[in-house]
C-alpha cells in the first residue's frame, strides 16, 4: 500500500491499531511500519503552540503547526511556509513570497492573509516572545494572497530569526478570527499547515499525529504517523528506549545518568546537535517582589552557596557548562570578561550577617519555598541540591510540588519564591535574552518574561540600542555593558549552558536536519 492510500485510510478511521501494554503497565496502540514512536515527558499542557510555548508543547506542536522560516546548523535561514524574501538595503521592508500549494490540515487555502492576521493581531496578544518582534512593525500588509511585507519602524538585525515556528508559528484566521482564542474549541483539535495533522490525544496515554496526504512538499513527510506516549517513570523511558518500544527520546525524556549506557547500545543513534537556535541558559529564579531576594546581598550568598559544577558533573553527567551570565557562550555577543561568583561558603554567610539575618537556636536565618519544576527527575534534583546548598547558609528551604499548568501558572502569576527555569536564547539576544530583563517585559500572567520582576533603566537602555543597531561591533559594546551590570545585580542565579542528548532509532534518517532539531517539523524523517 502506498504512503498517501494508507494515510487516507488512517484520516477515514478505516485503520485501527492494535493495543498492547508497555513495561508501565499502560495500553499503547503499536505503531505500523514507517510510523515514529518518540517519547514525551511531560505531558503537554495543551497542543496549540501560538498559545503555549512549553517544551512539551512546542515538541509535538512544531509538527502541526510552521514558521514562515526554518534555521540550518549555522542559524542561516531556509524555507518553510516562506519559499523566498527580500530585505530592503535599509533594512526596514522584509517581504516574503508563500508556499502556494500549501493548506490549513481542514482543507482551507493558506494565504497571507493568515499570516497578517497571525503576526499583527493573534500573536501581539497570546504570544510573548513574537509580541515583542512585531511590536517592531509600522505595517504588516498582504500584497496579494500570496505575498507578505513587514515594514519596521527601525532597523531590527535579528528579525528573520523571529519567523521560527516556536517563535512565530501561524494560525488559521478563519479559525481564530473574531473568537475568544484561548476558549476556541478548535483547540482540542488544533489546525495547521504542517507536514502532519492531529488525529487523537488520549490523555495520560498518548498523542497522535498522521501525515498530511495535502502536505505541499513533494515527497513529504516521509513518516506515515507518530505517537507521542506520555510515560511518567523515567526507568519505563528508559527500557522502553532500549528493547525498541520507543524510537525518539529527546530534551529530558532520558535522565542524564543513563544517556551514555543507552547510546553505547548498537540500534540507538545519539547526537547533542540541534539545540544550536535556542542555546537553552538554566538557572534559579528568585521573586524579587519578596523579601529577602530585593536584597542584593541575599541573591549574592545564595549565588556562593551553590556550586555549578557540582550541578555539572552530579545532576548534568556532564551535559552541559557552567554558565557566567545571561548569554550562552554558543549565542552571539557573548562577553567573555565578567565576574565569577565562586563556590564560598563563608563569604556567603559573611553577606547573610551583613543583612541582620541572625542564625536561631536551630541554626535557621530565614525559611523559603522552592516551587519545583516538574519537568523530570533532574528538575527535582536541582530543587533537593538548592535545598541542601542553602543548608549551609542557614537558609530552610521548603519544596513545593505541582503539576505542569499550576507550576507555568504560579511562575506568569509570581507566586512564588524561588524556583528553576531555562529559556531559549533563540539565535540573538534581542530575540531570547532581552525579554528576561526589561522593564517593559514585566507583564503578570504571562510566562516566559521577566516573571521575577528585575527593574534597571540603564539595562532597559542598553538592550534597545543593541536591538536596532545594525553594527556587529556596536551591539557587541551595548550587549556586553548589558551583561557586566546584570552579573553585577544578578536577577537570576545563572547555573548551567544545557546540552541535551537526542537519541533515536538508528534507521531513522533526516531527523536531525538543522538548528532547531526535535523543534523541527520532521518532514524529512524517514526509516531507511
Amino acid at each position: 500500500m502506498k504512503r498517501r492510500s494508507f494515510n487516507a485510510l488512517m484520516l477515514s478511521g478505516i485503520a485501527t491499531a492494535a493495543l498492547s501494554p508497555w513495561r508501565d503497565g499502560m495500553a499503547y496502540a503499536q505503531t505500523p511500519e514507517g510510523g515514529l514512536t518518540s517519547l514525551i515527558q511531560p505531558e503537554p499542557p495543551m497542543l496549540v503552540l501560538p498559545l503555549n510555548q512549553q517544551q512539551p508543547t512546542i515538541v509535538v506542536g512544531s509538527k502541526i503547526y510552521e514558521g514562515l522560516l526554518d534555521f540550518d546548523f549555522d542559524l542561516s535561514p531556509r524555507p518553510q511556509l516562506a519559499e523566498s524574501w527580500e530585505v530592503s538595503e535599509d533594512g526596514l521592508i522584509y517581504t516574503f513570497h508563500l508556499a502556494q500549494a500549501a493548506k490549513w490540515h481542514d482543507g482551507e487555502p493558506f494565504t497571507a492573509h493568515d499570516v497578517v492576521f497571525s503576526c499583527d493581531v493573534m500573536l501581539k496578544e497570546v504570544h510573548p516572545r513574537a509580541r515583542a518582534s512585531f511590536e517592531r512593525c509600522e505595517s504588516i500588509i498582504a500584497l496579494d494572497d500570496h505575498t507578505v511585507q513587514f515594514t519596521l519602524n527601525e532597523p531590527f538585525a535579528p528579525f528573520l530569526h523571529a519567523f521560527e515556528a516556536g517563535s512565530a508559528p501561524i494560525c488559521p484566521r478563519h479559525i481564530y478570527e473574531g473568537t475568544d482564542y484561548r476558549n476556541n474549541p478548535a483547540n482540542d483539535h488544533p489546525v495547521g499547515t504542517g507536514p502532519f495533522m492531529f488525529q487523537e490525544w488520549v490523555r495520560g496515554s498518548h498523542i497522535h499525529l498522521v501525515a498530511n496526504p495535502d502536505y505541499y512538499v513533494e515527497g513529504q513527510p516521509g513518516l506515515t504517523e507518530i505517537y507521542f506516549r506520555v510515560v511518567p517513570d523515567a526507568a519505563s523511558r528508559s527500557v522502553a528506549m532500549e528493547t525498541g518500544e520507543a524510537q525518539l527520546s529527546c530534551w529530558n525524556d532520558v535522565e542524564n545518568f543513563d544517556v551514555q549506557r543507552l547510546a553505547s547500545l548498537p540500534h540507538l543513534d545519539f547526537t547533542t546537535r540541534g539545540y544550536e537556535f535556542f542555546s537553552p541558559l538554566l538557572w534559579y529564579e528568585a521573586n524579587l517582589r519578596r523579601e529577602p531576594f530585593n536584597d542584593l546581598r541575599f541573591r549574592k550568598a545564595m549565588m556562593h552557596l551553590l556550586d555549578k559544577q557540582l550541578i555539572v558533573d552530579r545532576i548534568m553527567f556532564g551535559l552541559a557548562k557552567p554558565a557566567t551570565g545571561p548569554i550562552c557562550s554558543t549565542t552571539p555577543f557573548f562577553e567573555v570578561d565578567l565576574p565569577v561568583y565562586d563556590h564560598d561558603i563563608e563569604r556567603a554567610n559573611a553577606l547573610l550577617d551583613e543583612m541582620g539575618l541572625t542564625p536561631g537556636a536551630n541554626g535557621t536565618r530565614v525559611t523559603i519555598n522552592f516551587l519545583v519544576a516538574p519537568y523530570g527527575e533532574m528538575w527535582s534534583r536541582l530543587a533537593e541540591y538548592f535545598r541542601q546548598a542553602m543548608a549551609a547558609g542557614g537558609i530552610e528551604v521548603t519544596l513545593v510540588s505541582t503539576d505542569i499548568a499550576g507550576w507555568g501558572q504560579s511562575i506568569a502569576n509570581w507566586d512564588y519564591d524561588v524556583s528553576t527555569n531555562m529559556l531559549y536564547q533563540n539565535a540573538d539576544p534581542a530575540l531570547g535574552v532581552a525579554r528576561s530583563y526589561i522593564s517593559s517585559n514585566i507583564r503578570q500572567g504571562v510566562l516566559f518574561t521577566n516573571t521575577q520582576g528585575y527593574e534597571n533603566a540603564e539595562v532597559d537602555r542598553l538592550f534597545a540600542e543593541a536591538a536596532v543597531s545594525t553594527s556587529p561591533d556596536e551591539r557587541q559594546v551595548l550587549y556586553s555593558e548589558a551583561q557586566r551590570i546584570l552579573v553585577e545585580e544578578l536577577p537570576v542565579l545563572w547555573m548551567t549552558e544545557q546540552q541535551y542528548a537526542t537519541i533515536h532509532d538508528s534507521r531513522i534518517t533526516d531527523l536531525i536536519t538543522g538548528g532547531t532539531g526535535v523543534n523541527g517539523n520532521f518532514a524529512r524523517a524517514r526509516f531507511a
